[in-house]
């Protein structure tokens, strides 16, 4: 199967390239520079200039581009970054695929579980939850919207709803990580909020499962089946570490040092799969200390 990438430099779309070139899948990767390889494609969402003829007999688009939401202090202008480099991106290449001759079955599109809001609480979150307030949830609400030329021309559109993507040399632990490994880690706030994780691992198994399996269409929640409080992930990451849980860091801290950003750390979501697992998706790593061991 041809598969093109869009955001294929990053932590996860790295990862993902690699997962589908070692499945026998012919990978074209979309990038912004200009091409160093023969697997690569220029593109500028800017400009407007999608390379059709390198797409052609694609089956499978992913896009997972867009400003990193942990890069920068949330100011007001860097808010409008993250919008615009989604927005404009992905309704770029979703208007493109509809002028190809053979367009392709299916685009998988990333969104996040900050539709979802900043702070549900307990309730458990699958795809038929509505969606929350606050800047992400309007942001992953345009974004999926985004897609609908593609949906309009009879392309099945995934959305894939992202959780705290973990693994190796990136992702949710990068940062956490040097912390606990001097023994200064601790729970945010008072631990009981809910986080979502998911293996880096298993997110790429789950893209792969959308790209390849005919009928998905929809948002999928990708996150493992088993969420967990902030309080325990940091106990079972220190004990994966051999190291000591210090005191927590109080949630007026990580608004000083991080601003609106602290509401994805201080924030509750109980994100479940329900989608994916009803597809036939098994979760290699459904808890969190097998989650934490395949990032370490």
């Amino acid at each position: 199967m041809r598969v093109a990438v869009a955001g294929s430099s990053g932590f996860v779309g790295s990862a993902l390239v690699a997962g589908l070139e070692s499945a026998g899948h012919e990978v074209v990767r979309l990038v912004r520079h200009a091409p160093a390889a023969a697997n690569e494609a220029r593109w500028d969402p800017e400009q407007g200039v999608v390379p059709l003829a390198r797409l052609t007999d694609v089956e499978a688009v992913v896009h997972l581009g867009g400003v990193n939401v942990g890069s920068h202090r949330w100011t007001r202008r860097f808010k409008k970054e993250l919008h615009h480099s989604r927005i404009r991106s992905t309704t770029v290449l979703a208007s493109a695929l509809t002028g190809l001759s053979v367009r392709p079955r299916v685009f998988v599109c990333a969104s996040a579980m900050g539709y979802y809001g900043p702070d549900r609480g307990r309730e458990l979150l699958d795809e038929e939850s509505g969606p929350g307030d606050g800047f992400l949830a309007g942001l992953c609400q345009d974004w999926e919207h985004a897609a609908q030329p593609a949906r309009a021309a009879d392309i099945a559109v995934c959305h894939s709803r992202f959780g705290l993507v973990i693994g190796p040399g990136g992702g949710a632990l990068k940062p956490l990580l040097p912390l606990f490994r001097l023994g200064l880690g601790g729970h945010f706030g008072n631990g009981e909020q809910f986080w979502s994780p998911v293996s880096l691992h298993d997110t790429v198994r789950a893209l792969r499962f959308l790209v390849e399996q005919h009928g998905c269409v929809g948002p999928y929640n990708v996150t493992a089946p088993e969420p967990v409080s902030n309080g325990e992930f940091s106990r079972v990451l220190a004990a994966e570490l051999h190291r000591p849980r210090l005191l927590p860091v109080p949630g007026f801290a990580l608004q000083i040092a991080i601003g609106q950003a602290s509401s994805e750390l201080l924030g509750s979501l109980r994100v479940v799969p329900t989608r994916l697992s009803e597809a036939g998706f098994e979760f290699e790593h459904p808890e969190v200390r097998a989650i934490i061991r395949s990032a370490l």
